[in-house]
């Protein structure tokens, strides 16, 4: 009951945090020494560059993979991220959205929170051990956003007339900087893990502190970028959003996970792993898209929104669920 209660209350406060400052920015009741959208990036890169890779590097150095059934986990990831956009797209066509809307939309059910949020509860629910496995499931999380959803949501925009080459596109994942840490991390991780070189102790104790830490620092930057003006306007489309990414994914993903045979894996601690991923909510990410190609942007950040609170909500839920397992 720890962990779920920590899990809520660091969300929750980091949220709370950034929002606030934003609200005490724009009233001039704050300071900052750079403008906010520069500070919002800053801690970004902190959480990410520094406290996340160092994490990811740690636990992957450890893990002990003993069932080469482990490796279908990244492929499973694509197909929760592809299937959700599919979801989507059949539910923007349901609803009679405009094109604007059906690519923000897509983006939304594709787009997915897995690298902070989905880090952080299976680092509080399952430990080290599970949370090692995070970034070979989302192995190909990023790739998958480029060569896949943002053409897709470009279609939907004003600019579908002009064509980016599939090589264009895949150039700026592996030339992205956070794309290349968390590569980097994982390949130095599973290098020392081959090479049979002793983890230092007190390596189990930084992992305990900077996936909290880290994971804090990432909601604060992106409680700076909410907007919840747009939510009233679309709450029907949020809450459709919320069971695609809390619901159909999850069970559909689940299901595979468990046909393949997690569940008898390590005490079913991978089936575990996916259970959790698989249900995060719309990732900060998928309000990108929306930016780029002239999209629904109050659209997309309605269903963030209403999916990153109703992940309080599910927590609970992921948490009883889990221990059945």
């Amino acid at each position: 009951m720890f962990n779920l209660l920590f899990s809520l209350g660091l969300i929750l406060s980091g949220l709370t945090l950034g929002y606030l400052i934003q609200q005490l920015d724009r009233c001039g009741a704050l300071k900052l020494p750079f403008p906010l959208e520069e500070v919002r990036k800053f801690l970004q890169k902190i959480g990410l560059f520094f406290f996340m890779s160092i994490s990811f590097l740690g636990a992957v150095w450890v893990i002990r993979i003993g069932d080469m059934r482990i490796i279908t986990l990244p492929a499973l990831c694509v197909l929760a991220l592809l299937l959700g956009g599919v979801l989507a797209l059949f539910a923007a066509r349901v609803m009679r959205l405009g094109r604007r809307q059906t690519g923000a939309y897509y983006a939304c059910g594709s787009f997915t929170n897995i690298g902070s949020v989905g880090a952080l509860v299976v680092f509080i629910f399952l430990g080290e051990q599970a949370f090692a496995l995070v970034p070979l499931y989302k192995l190909f999380e990023e790739m998958t956003y480029y060569a896949i959803g943002f053409p897709i949501t470009k279609f939907y925009s004003s600019e579908r007339g002009k064509k980016e080459r599939l090589g264009s596109r895949l150039k700026k994942v592996f030339t992205d900087a956070f794309v290349l840490v968390a590569l980097g991390a994982l390949t130095v991780g599973g290098v020392l893990n081959l090479t049979g070189i002793e983890r230092p102790p007190f390596f189990g104790a930084v992992t305990s502190l900077f996936v909290p830490v880290g994971t804090f620092i990432l909601l604060v930057s992106i409680g700076m970028a909410m907007r919840i003006s747009s939510i009233n306007k679309y709450l029907t489309q949020g809450m459709v959003i919320a069971a695609i990414k809390f619901v159909a994914i999850p069970a559909v993903i689940g299901s595979l996970a468990y046909m393949l045979g997690f569940g008898k894996i390590e005490g079913g601690l991978p089936l575990k792993v996916v259970l959790i991923l698989s249900s995060m909510p719309v990732a900060f990410t998928a309000l990108v898209p929306p930016s780029l190609y002239d999209l629904d942007i109050d659209l997309a950040n309605a269903c963030w929104f209403t999916t990153t609170v109703g992940l309080l909500a599910i927590l609970p839920w992921l948490y009883f669920l889990i221990s059945f397992i």
